[in-house]
């Protein structure tokens, strides 16, 4: 059977090139708001996080309506690290939007996921994005999608895409860069007459693949999927299987069933092939998992999601400060959300060490595993956690790493720094090409290689630069690369850090403590410009005496501290610290906090003991 009154989309680009602004237009377009109703900017993106920071980090549906028919939008991360999002929805839509800034043109992420569409054999509409910019290269961003697109092997149906161009702020669209869009209805009628009906089988037994995981402290955990074959309805019994893991045979029963209206998910009796439903009542529902009539258990193939490449060690607190500030503090507390995060985040992987209170978490890259740790600690989960590692593989005796491919955008006046940066970091440049007065590059360069870059790479094009990075493929190990040029001030002893102690401290180089910070032993205040570690004693008070002298009761001047953010922080942490988080503070410290035992341990490594 033929659906015509049925499209389902995904939105998909590099991140900041418009695609949740333009969902806005789009659902305002299609009339899903009232007239007098207040929507805030961007409302897809409905986490505190992503509000905060700016970006999609979970895929997100929604639907409107048009001439008749109903268009299922999904909306997709744009950042590399949240990739996994990208992969997994692409299996509940027949056709994507590529979405390409007009003036940045195909970055890292566009690449990748515009590759994950042609592998799934997907139709494609171009749509070339933030047309009213001053800077918009319309004709040569054009030229560079049907490269990147020749250059992934599209085939000729791919090829003839259409292209329209819009400005996702403004709500306007159009076929010709000649003449401006009114509004997003050249975009709507594209959809209808580019994607086509799907035909789907809507008489035979059900087969439900569930793409995404949502949950609910009233219902418990939410399956969300396409349903491809078949009639979901309310109440019905079911079987749940797995075409990867032919163990998974479960048995239970749809007792809630939702359509997705709007931001709104509608109860519903029943829904037909096609659509995509909410569901609850399965309650070891995971994603990838297919919903089977009972008579006919029939998985249904789930895309390979990509490997991690990234691994941390997330531990129980075990500082002098240990409990005093989070809810949940023991080993069983964080198992427990550590494995429930893999129930939703299918490119996340956690196994168990040889130590009971640590658990290795790998992940698609540093930011991936931040905003895991950020959402943990602002749930009240208190921990500490490692420097990133990358992970190796080794193919026929040899030690293989991930390598990044990087693009950055730079005044032309700026490219040594980060050339001379790059050789250091076994950067290898495969594309250099002129946009105005900034230059593009592009490297391919050792994931472990990023590391830390991003503040030296700011600091380098004295915040000019744009910078992005995706997975390029693994490579030969490339040799040593040197992490940090820096060492570390180390408290001497446990206390409150005081102005006459941070004054004299401050000359070993810049703090990040303030005055009145309750400090321990092995707690990392500040870092040295000499690549090594020193003790410093903040909490040192002045001794009085009896004597006075015309410059005693002179005011001490502090340098105001560098207070880290948790990605600066865990781009600084060296081998030997740990980053301490809870709900109220971000520390770093020594893994061996005792200076004697410390110095011992160090001289050992240095013999090879």
């Amino acid at each position: 059977m033929i659906r015509e009154d049925l499209r389902n989309i995904a939105i998909i680009a590099h991140v900041d090139h418009g695609k949740t602004t333009l969902v806005d237009q789009m659902l305002k377009q299609a009339g899903t708001f009232r007239e007098n109703q207040v929507v805030e900017e961007r409302v897809m993106d409905s986490g505190d996080l992503e509000r905060e920071r700016g970006i999609t980090i979970l895929a997100k549906n929604t639907s409107i309506h048009y001439k008749g028919v109903k268009i299922n939008i999904v909306d997709t991360p744009g950042h590399a690290d949240f990739s996994g999002e990208v992969e997994r929805s692409l299996k509940m839509v027949s056709g994507v939007l590529i979405l390409v800034d007009a003036a940045e043109g195909p970055m890292p992420q566009t690449r990748f996921v515009t590759q994950k569409a042609l592998e799934l054999g997907l139709r494609l509409i171009i749509v070339v994005n933030k047309v009213d910019r001053p800077d918009a290269r319309l004709g040569e961003v054009e030229d560079e999608v049907l490269e990147l697109l020749m250059d992934l092997n599209a085939s000729d149906e791919q090829l003839d895409s259409p292209i329209l161009y819009c400005s996702g702020r403004a709500g306007t669209s159009t076929t010709d860069p000649a003449s401006p869009g009114k509004d997003l209805t050249p975009l709507f009628d594209t959809i209808l007459s580019h994607f086509p009906p799907l035909e789907m089988d809507d008489e035979g037994p059900l087969q439900l693949l569930v793409s995404s995981i949502d949950y609910n402290d009233y219902v418990g955990r939410i399956g969300i999927g396409r349903i491809e074959r078949g009639v979901a309805r309310q109440n019905a019994d079911v079987v749940v299987c797995n075409y990867n893991h032919k163990d998974v045979n479960l048995r239970g029963k749809l007792v809630n069933l939702y359509e997705i209206e709007g931001l709104d998910r509608v109860p519903c009796e029943s829904a037909r092939a096609g659509d995509i439903v909410c569901f609850s009542g399965l309650e070891k529902i995971n994603i990838g998992d297919t919903v089977c009539a009972f008579d006919c258990v029939e998985p249904v193939a789930f895309v390979k999601i990509s490997e991690p490449t990234v691994e941390m060690i997330f531990s129980v607190n075990d500082s002098p400060f240990a409990g005093k500030e989070g809810k949940f503090v023991t080993t069983r507390h964080l198992r427990e959300r550590l494995y429930r995060e893999l129930l939703r985040d299918v490119s996340l992987k956690v196994e168990d060490t040889d130590s009971t209170d640590s658990f290795r978490v790998s992940g698609r890259g540093e930011m991936h595993l931040s905003i895991l740790i950020e959402t943990m600690r602002r749930e009240g989960y208190e921990f500490q956690v490692s420097s990133p590692k990358v992970l190796y593989k080794i193919i026929d005796g040899e030690r293989y790493e991930p390598v990044e491919r990087l693009i950055v955008d730079v005044p032309e006046d700026m490219t040594g720094p980060v050339f001379q940066s790059m050789g250091q970091r076994k950067g290898e440049l495969v594309h250099m090409s002129a946009m105005g007065s900034r230059m593009r590059l592009e490297f391919l360069v050792p994931a472990r290689g990023l590391f830390g870059y991003k503040s030296e790479f700011l600091t380098d094009t004295k915040g000019e630069g744009v910078m992005s990075s995706v997975f390029f493929e693994y490579q030969p190990y490339k040799g040593e690369i040197e992490r940090r040029k820096t060492g570390s001030l180390v408290a001497f002893e446990a206390g409150e850090a005081v102005t006459y102690g941070l004054f004299n401290a401050q000359g070993r180089g810049p703090l990040f403590i303030g005055p009145g910070t309750p400090v321990y032993e092995g707690m990392v205040v500040g870092y040295s410009p000499k690549d090594e570690d020193i003790n410093v004693n903040v909490c040192k008070t002045k001794h009085l005496t009896n004597t006075r002298s015309s410059a005693s009761d002179d005011a001490l001047r502090l340098i105001p501290p560098k207070k880290l953010s948790l990605e600066e922080a865990l781009e600084f942490i060296a081998d030997d610290e740990l980053l301490e988080v809870t709900p109220l503070s971000i520390r770093l410290r020594k893994r061996i906090l005792d200076s004697e035992l410390r110095a011992k341990a160090r001289a050992k490594a240095k013999l090879g003991i």
